[in-house]
């Protein structure tokens, strides 16, 4: 998950700096030129918010997914839950208790 994220910057870094050396190339180009550019631009942009509109769906249904195996878990073991949650509060209380 850690390399994913990496590679997932890196490529939206890559794909930035690509679209503002355009934006930059066009705005010294006239015409046709810069139409092209400019259109290079935008399908580049495009193309990052597609990217992220489907990593925002896999992260949802993953987000959900975990939910769902919460629930059941909490379903089936509500005393197992009910301990955890109280060791978990025990020990945020204990720790802010020393401050």
């Amino acid at each position: 998950m850690n390399l994913s994220r990496e590679t997932l910057l890196d490529d939206f870094s890559a794909m930035l700096s690509e679209a503002e050396d355009l934006l930059k190339k066009a705005s010294t180009e006239t015409g046709e030129r810069a139409k092209d550019l400019r259109a290079q631009v935008e399908a580049k942009l495009l193309a990052a918010k597609l990217r992220l509109q489907e990593l925002e769906g896999e992260a949802v249904d993953r987000a959900r997914a975990a939910a769902r195996v919460t629930d059941d878990y909490v379903h089936d073991n509500p005393w197992a839950a009910i301990g955890a949650a109280a060791a978990v509060g025990f020990l945020l209380g204990v720790l802010l208790n020393r401050r």
